[in-house]
Order: structure tokens, then C-alpha cells, then sequence
């Protein structure tokens, strides 16, 4: 049981050492955490809180008698289940907004990724705008209230059916605006459970783990929010506009349009000044021109409705909503460049000095933003085809002369989606395959080394073992094929430069193939119900990720990985909650350290990594009186080979630095996210030199025996990622860290509680 209402005060025991635990993507409960059936909150609320034992009960300490504390974050990235689901529908931008973080390491390559990504994101927005567009100006403001047979039976389209053009898309541009301002409530309500966890003003980003927790980022993202609102409006009024202006613009549409690409002109240069975007001393000139721009735009969409509905100059007759197909199209082709240019960028900035395989080859930043661009794209195409399907049952193989048929731009977004799903799916299986004899090679030779006496009985206990090393080992291949999969994505963007030329995917593929095009229609309706299906995953995915622990830790780590970096390329991606999770325990550590003769710091996988990034932000008088115990760690797994400029080596080095290595790391062969930090320390391997990092790791053997103990009648199990707290090695790993602690304490090195650093001025 669990009492979620905040005592009045802890009950502290000067002298003890505090163990402080913080899961990982698990969702677990604190009584699951802390092992102990009965626990109390003692600090936070519900989204974020510190829970205890309760006193009375017996084995209420831990190990060596530490007292026990845990800190429960895994309704902070989640939420309700209306806000979980929105982010789901926010994924794209969640991605951009990670490709920034994931630059290569190196000052001099900081700028020109950062610009990259962020206009990659604006494009996104664009595509975001122009796919409601679609759905609402082209598809039924233009085609379908324009055709009887579409108004026939539908009454909630036919009483604007009989207007005039103006007037239906004038009203129908209601439905687009109404998408962006979503997004805007959306990226304007960050959640209330991080409000009071703001940082005083004039804190810079900086190229450090350091920065999650330690800069404000709220007033960079006001500004890229007003910048990506701008030309959200400004792309809105230039569909409308282009179309009114088709045949003998008038000169307030000139106007008009000039002004709008003035407003996109001066966004992208807003974007490409990312110093003046971020420092703090430009923030009035900065604020002043997103907000000027953000204003302009609104009155010029306003402007322009107004000039579509008292112009009275004929429309043209087209098939669709004049240059609505051209303007998508060269949305795909800028998100083909600027992808292709990123990847220059990062292929000669990157560095191969790191003998470790890199997941992502020093590529992740054009990686995740294709990946995202991908998403976006098929998402975009099949909300456009899914409407154009319900408004005519044939819109999946339309040809010009029907009814309703979408832009092609989108149409072959959703073809070479389907390609692209085909040939990632048969790269990944090529690869598993061919990689599974070197997998299951190094796997015998470490089951080997850890049972070199098992008995014949355990010959199929000893295959398992080894099968299951051997998946665990093949986290190292997803880089080769996330590259593989951008690669196709970004050969699909560039076929959809097709549809400025108005090339139909069935004609061009059986001419230039020889291909039926039969393949080519049955391509895009399996690809549009893939893509759909997507989209159900995802919902379903949003409901359960947060409710299920099972659920939850397989989908869990790429949403809390996304969500744990500030918004620094997409103002409507999800809230980074590390916004809060960081600065509240750095505050919580401090004040038990006042209180105690140490603090334990343990972290269970993304836990180890909340907790390395609050190492780097405590004053000097507290890290002295601080132990760090790690396990399932992803830190240099993950987080150091996908994100070098942030959480390289150097960095653990310092997290190891600043609390005098005073930190061990538990890890097994059969974890599949988790590893080592520094050194494997593998049987067989080199002993531990002079180097203090070489002693932070400790393997454990997984399983702990392959035959069921005398007092059991099945074999130890194969733990994996799963926490290890109840394990009796994690515990005297416990011991070990508060013994430190303790004699650090007794030799004054900490000075006494509530002593103060000379050289603090915190």
C-alpha cells in the first residue's frame, strides 16, 4: 500500500547514510523500488515524489542499515491519458527536436547542425499546416463541395456546397488555423507539474549532460513557438493566396504574397542565428522581432480571407485547388535537402578517434531527422488519402479524372513508404541473419568463461544463456539499420519531386521497370493501411505505455529518451521533464546531505542517467558527502555513442571526477539496453590499472547458476534488464559505497552536517 499525501515533515536520523533510488522506464512502483510492501511519500506529489518505508515495520533499512528512500518519476513524461495521447500525435516533432541533441562532437560543428535541425522541424510544421490544408481547401472546400455527386447525401457539407469559392475556402481555412492554434495550446501549456521548477534567468545551453536541468529553456522556446506560428500562418496565406492569383493576380494578392514570403523569409533567418536565439543578453531583440513576425502573420492570413471573399475575379477551372500540389512538392523537395545537407555536415565533422563502436557512425543527428521526416510524411499523405477515401471510395488508385484524388506529391509519399518498409524489413532480416554466427560465437565464449564446470544436464540451460546474450548483443546492430532505413527514407523524399512534374507512380514504374501497375496500386493501399495501423499503434501505445509495466518497458525507453531533452529545435514537441526531475533531486540530495553522513545515489537504467546529469549540478560541499551505484545503465551504450557532444566520455569521466569515484556500475552480459561504463571486466580480460575509472565496473554473472539450488527446485532466472536491488551482490555493492561514505565522513573530508565549503557560493 502506498500513501500518496506528503507527511508533515521526514523523520530524519542524523549520522545515517541515505539511500536514494531512482528507477528507470519500468514505471515501477515506489513499494517496488524500495522492496518494501509499505511505504510512505515524504517529499514532491503525485506526478514526482520521494517515498519511504513506513516507520514500525520490520526491514523498513537497507543493507548495512542505510536508510531507504525512493523517487518516483514516471508520471512526469505521461501524464493523463488525453495528455499522454497527444504526445503520441506529437512524435515527428518529438524526433526532430532529438536529432539537435545528437550533433557530433566538436564545437565547430555545433552551429550548422543546430540551424539544420531546426529548419528541418519548421519544415515539419509546414507539412503539418499544408496536410490540413489538404484535407480541407483542396479535398472538400475545392473538389468536393465543387461536384454534386460528392454533396449528395452529405448535409453537413451541402449547405456551404452552393457558395461561392471564396467563401467555401475562406470558411474551410478555419479547420487548418484551428490545427495550428492545437499545437500552440499545446507547446503554450508545458504542464503544471514543472512551473516551479524554473531556473533564474540567463543560463546558456551549453555542450554538456549538465545543461538538462540547469538552463531555462522556456524563453528559446516562446521564441521558436512564435517564430514556427509565423510561418505556420504565413505558408497558410500563401496556399490561398497562390491559388486566388492563378490566372490575373490583383495587386493587394501581390501585396499580400510579398508580405507573406517577407514573414517565411524573416522565420528562416531567425532560425539560422541560433546565438542570438539562444543567449540571453539578445532576448528583448529576439522576443520583439518572433513576436512582430508571429502578429504580422495572423493579420496577414485575417487580410487575405478577406481579399478571397470580396474578390470577385473568376476562379480557374482545375482538377484541384490551383499550385496546392506545387507547394507540397517542394516542401518534400526542401526536406530532401536539407537532409541531404545535414548528413554532409555530419559526415565530415565526425570524429574516429573513439576506438567503440559508434550505434549511429557519428550520424544521429541525420538519422533520427530522417526517421522523423518519414513519419511525418506518411503521416501527412495518409491523413490527405484517408479523407480522399472517404469522400470517394476510389481515391487509393484515382487517376485525373476522378472524383477526388490527393496531390501526387502525396501519393508517392505513400508508395515509397511501402518500399521503404519493404526493403528496411528485408535489411533487418539479412542482417540478423548474417550477423547471428558472430553473435552466437562471442555468447558460447562468455557462457564458457562463466560455467566452465556445468554438468551434461545443463546443456540446454547453457543454449538459452546463450541465446539470450546473443539478442542482447544485436542493440550494437540497430545503428547500421537505422542508417540503412534513413537512407531509403531520404531516396523516397526525393522520388516525390516527381510530382512537380506530374508523373503518376503506375505509368513511370511499369515504364521504367517494366513493373505492372497493378503492383504500384496495390503498393499504396497496403501502404496507406500500414501507415493507418501505425497510427493505431501509436494510440494504443499512448493508452497502455503508462499503465502497463510490461507494456511500458518496451516502448517506454524511446518516448522517456525523447522526452528527457529540452526543446531546443521544436517548439510542440513533448515537455522535457527533466526540466524537473533534475533540478528536484539535486535540491532533495542537498537536503539530506545537511542531514546525513552521506547520500547513496542508485539508478536503475534511464534512472542512472537522470542521476549522472544531477552529480554534474551539485555544489561542491554536498558532492563530497555523495556515492553513486548504477545498474542497467545505458549511459555509455546509449546516451555517450548517440550523443557525443552532450554525455561523451569525457563527461562520465567528470561525473566520476566529482564525486572522487566514488561509484560502482552493475551490469550483465544478457541486458539488452544496459552495459558497462567503462571497462567490461569480462573473465579473461586485463586486470583494473591505475586509472579510478577502471574499478567503477562490476559484471554479474546472469543467470547466478545454471542447476536449481539445494533449497529450490528451478534454476536461478535470467534477469536481463530487470533491477537487481533484491539481488544480495547489488546489495553488497550498498555496503561497499556506504562503508566509503562513512570513513570519508570520520576523516572530515565532508566536514560535518550542515558545514558549508568555503569555496561554495551556491
Amino acid at each position: 500500500m502506498s500513501d500518496v499525501s506528503p507527511p508533515s515533515g521526514d523523520q530524519e536520523v542524523p549520522g545515517d547514510v541515505v539511500e536514494l533510488r531512482v528507477h528507470g522506464v519500468s514505471g515501477a512502483g515506489a513499494a517496488q523500488v524500495l522492496d518494501h510492501p509499505n511505504v510512505q511519500q515524504v517529499a514532491g506529489d503525485r506526478s514526482g515524489g520521494f517515498y519511504r518505508p513506513r516507520p514500525g515495520y520490520p526491514d523498513s533499512t537497507g543493507p548495512d542499515g542505510v536508510t531507504l528512500e525512493a523517487y518516483r518519476w514516471s508520471d512526469l513524461p505521461s501524464g493523463t491519458a488525453a495528455r499522454t495521447l497527444s504526445l503520441v500525435f506529437l512524435l515527428p516533432f518529438m524526433l526532430s527536436n532529438v536529432a539537435i541533441w545528437m550533433r557530433p562532437a566538436g564545437r565547430e560543428s555545433g552551429s550548422g547542425v543546430k540551424v539544420l535541425c531546426r529548419l528541418l522541424a519548421l519544415n515539419l510544421t509546414l507539412l503539418y499546416v499544408l496536410s490540413a490544408a489538404g484535407v480541407a481547401l483542396d479535398l472538400i472546400a475545392w473538389k468536393c463541395m465543387g461536384s454534386p455527386r460528392c454533396l449528395a447525401g452529405r448535409s453537413w457539407l451541402s449547405w456551404l456546397g452552393g457558395r461561392p469559392v471564396g467563401l467555401r475556402l475562406a470558411v474551410l481555412t478555419l479547420a487548418p488555423a484551428g490545427a495550428v492554434g492545437l499545437v500552440w495550446l499545446l507547446g503554450v501549456r508545458p504542464g503544471r507539474p514543472y512551473e516551479a521548477f524554473r531556473v533564474p534567468a540567463g543560463g546558456q545551453e551549453g555542450d554538456r549532460l549538465s545543461a538538462v536541468g540547469q538552463w531555462d529553456a522556456m524563453p528559446m522556446v516562446a521564441r521558436l513557438r512564435a517564430i514556427h506560428v509565423a510561418a505556420a500562418f504565413a505558408a497558410l496565406s500563401l496556399t490561398l493566396l497562390a491559388a486566388r492569383g492563378a490566372t490575373s493576380p490583383s495587386l493587394a494578392i501581390i501585396a499580400l504574397t510579398v508580405a507573406a514570403v517577407a514573414v517565411l523569409v524573416t522565420c528562416v533567418a531567425l532560425l539560422c542565428a541560433p546565438a542570438l536565439l539562444e543567449r540571453a543578453s539578445a532576448a528583448r531583440t529576439m522576443d520583439r522581432a518572433s513576436a512582430t513576425a508571429r502578429v504580422t502573420a495572423c493579420a496577414l492570413t485575417v487580410a487575405t480571407l478577406g481579399v478571397i471573399v470580396l474578390d470577385g475575379t473568376r476562379w480557374p477551372q482545375s482538377d484541384g485547388l490551383p499550385s496546392y500540389a506545387r507547394i507540397v512538392a517542394w516542401a518534400f523537395v526542401t526536406q530532401m535537402a536539407l537532409l541531404f545537407a545535414l548528413a554532409m555536415l555530419a559526415l565530415r565533422r565526425r570524429r574516429g578517434r573513439d576506438p567503440r563502436p559508434a550505434l549511429l557512425r557519428g550520424l544521429g543527428a541525420p538519422v533520427i531527422a530522417a526517421v522523423a521526416v518519414g513519419l511525418a510524411s506518411a503521416l501527412s499523405a495518409e491523413l490527405v488519402y484517408r479523407t480522399a477515401y472517404f469522400l470517394n471510395r476510389r481515391a487509393i488508385t484515382a487517376r485525373p479524372g476522378d472524383l477526388v484524388a490527393p496531390p501526387l506529391a502525396f501519393k508517392w509519399a505513400i508508395f515509397t513508404f511501402f518500399l521503404t518498409a519493404i526493403a528496411a524489413v528485408l535489411v533487418g532480416g539479412g542482417m540478423t541473419l548474417l550477423s547471428r554466427r558472430s553473435r552466437r560465437r562471442a555468447a558460447r565464449a562468455i557462457v564458457a568463461r562463466d560455467f566452465p564446470d556445468a554438468p551434461p544436464e545443463a546443456a540446454s540451460r547453457l543454449d538459452r544463456v546463450a541465446r539470450t546474450i546473443a539478442r542482447a548483443r544485436f542493440t550494437e546492430r540497430f545503428g547500421s539499420l537505422a542508417i540503412a532505413y534513413a537512407c531509403l527514407a531520404t531516396v523516397g523524399l526525393a522520388a516525390s519531386m516527381l510530382g512537380l512534374f506530374g508523373l503518376q507512380p503506375s505509368p513511370l514504374v511499369e515504364q521504367l521497370l517494366g513493373v505492372p501497375g497493378g503492383f504500384v496500386t496495390f503498393g499504396l493501399t497496403v501502404g496507406s493501411y500500414f501507415i493507418a495501423g501505425i497510427v493505431v499503434a501509436l494510440v494504443v501505445g499512448g493508452l497502455f505505455a503508462y499503465r502497463t509495466a510490461e507494456f511500458r518497458r518496451y516502448v517506454g525507453v524511446v518516448w522517456d529518451l525523447g522526452t528527457f531533452w529540452p526543446r531546443a529545435a521544436h517548439p510542440f514537441a513533448p515537455p522535457c521533464y527533466a526540466e524537473r526531475a533534475v533540478p528536484e533531486l539535486a535540491k532533495r540530495i542537498c537536503y539530506l546531505s545537511e542531514r546525513h553522513a552521506g547520500v547513496l545515489l542508485t539508478g536503475h537504467s534511464h534512472g542512472s542517467v537522470l542521476l549522472a546529469a544531477t552529480v554534474l549540478q551539485l555544489p561542491p560541499r554536498v558532492r563530497q558527502r555523495v556515492a553513486l551505484l548504477t545498474y542497467g545503465s545505458p549511459l555509455d551504450r546509449l546516451y555517450a555513442r548517440l550523443f557525443p557532444a552532450y554525455l561523451g566520455r569525457d563527461v562520465l569521466h567528470e561525473v566520476g571526477a566529482r564525486i572522487d569515484w566514488r561509484w560502482l556500475n552493475l551490469w550483465r552480459d544478457t541486458d539488452q539496453i544496459g552495459g558497462w561504463v567503462f571497462a567490461p571486466h569480462r573473465p579473461g580480460d586485463p586486470s583494473p590499472g591505475p586509472d579510478p575509472s577502471t574499478g567503477v565496473d562490476r559484471r554479474l554473472r546472469d543467470p547466478q547458476d545454471l542447476m536449481p539450488p539445494p533449497s529450490d527446485s528451478v534454476p536461478p532466472p535470467i534477469k536481463g534488464h530487470w533491477p537487481c536491488e533484491s539481488d544480495e551482490r547489488f546489495a553488497a555493492a550498498v555496503r561497499e559505497l556506504a562503508d566509503r561514505l562513512r570513513a570519508a565522513a570520520r576523516a572530515g573530508g565532508a566536514g560535518g552536517p550542515g558545514e558549508r565549503d568555503p569555496g561554495d557560493r551556491r
